[in-house]
């Protein structure tokens, strides 16, 4: 991972950046509190268990019906977006010791850790909290604050007040992380001429790209006033559209097309993870309730990128505008 990370932060009078140094102790603080909020909810979960809670499944929880797969498509959709930030190490490639080693290895280690963790806190809450209760309705108290009300089932008020705060603080650590990588991505667009030059401006002092962050904070400060669920839905099946299957075709039509390519990043068993990872795409875009109305963004926002590359590539002489010399000479 990065040694160090960039951040621009208010002053008490205006916009100005922090100390690298001073924005490296921020990550660590925020890193040590999520892990003491994490390590406290699978304490009390675990010292608190109910098995017959735990595991006290509906009926017919596990039968091959279709309801069984609209349930998991919607619930594989928020694992994703839950597990999004494994990629992350990627936009900050550039600033990476050893990308070629360092960015598989912290994806695979980000995976496997925040699955364990996943798994021990979501059987630690379903020992203590019964899910009859956590499942009375989206606008219920009990959907909204559930480690809220688990702390406060154990160890009283105080305690569903703090782990309250705890994950509003663990909320923050998220946002911190994702600006921080997002940051790059139109940054790096701007570099290479396929975005907006101002996005490409770097601090004059602190050397980072202070543009594009301060653009993607404001914008997700505007993401706040709309409903969680759909914010969440829509991002997911836009990225799941857009990027992931996106990626997968062009990498499998890459090595099939450019087979003496340089391959820093190698896959295992290739193309077997791509093939899955495409069917599995597709499961979840089709397998809930409601997903045509995601769709329609995703489908509106990939026609609207389309538009631009086609008036783009016009402007440059690029594919598929390109003159047969040009072509010739490109390939």
């Amino acid at each position: 991972m990065t040694r160090t990370f960039h951040l621009a932060r208010l002053s008490k009078l205006a916009w100005r950046t922090r100390k690298i140094t001073i924005v490296n102790k921020l990550s660590k603080l925020i890193l040590a509190v999520v892990i003491a909020d994490v390590a406290w909810v699978i304490f009390a979960g675990v010292t608190h268990f109910n098995p017959a809670m735990a595991f006290d499944f509906p009926k017919d929880a596990f039968s091959l019906s279709p309801n069984f797969f609209l349930g998991l498509g919607s619930a594989m959709l928020l694992s994703i977006y839950d597990y999004l930030g494994y990629y992350n190490v990627c936009f900050l490639g550039d600033e990476v010791k050893e990308p070629g080693k360092t960015v598989p290895r912290a994806i695979i280690i980000s995976i496997v850790l925040v699955g364990v963790i996943y798994l021990v806190m979501n059987a630690s809450i379903m020992g203590v909290m019964p899910w009859q209760q956590l499942v009375k309705g989206t606008n219920s108290a009990e959907s909204h604050y559930v480690v809220s009300l688990m702390m406060e089932r154990i160890y009283g008020s105080w305690a569903g007040s703090l782990a309250t705060l705890l994950t509003m603080w663990t909320a923050f650590g998220s946002v911190f992380s994702l600006l921080l990588g997002y940051s790059r991505v139109p940054y790096a667009a701007a570099l290479d001429g396929n975005f907006f030059r101002v996005f490409g401006r770097v601090h004059k002092e602190h050397k980072f790209p202070h543009v594009a962050l301060l653009t993607l904070g404001f914008v997700g400060l505007l993401f706040c006033f709309l409903s969680l669920a759909d914010v969440i839905a829509a991002l997911v099946v836009i990225r799941i559209v857009i990027q992931f299957i996106s990626q997968t075709v062009g990498l499998l039509i890459w090595r099939r097309r450019h087979p003496e390519s340089p391959r820093p990043f190698k896959m295992w068993l290739y193309p077997v993870p791509a093939v899955i990872s495409l069917l599995g795409f597709t499961f979840i875009l089709f397998s809930r309730k409601g997903f045509s109305t995601q769709l329609h963004y995703a489908a509106f926002i990939f026609a609207a990128g389309v538009m631009v590359y086609f008036v783009r590539a016009f402007r440059k002489h690029e594919w598929p505008f390109q003159e047969m010399g040009e072509e010739d000479e490109a390939s």
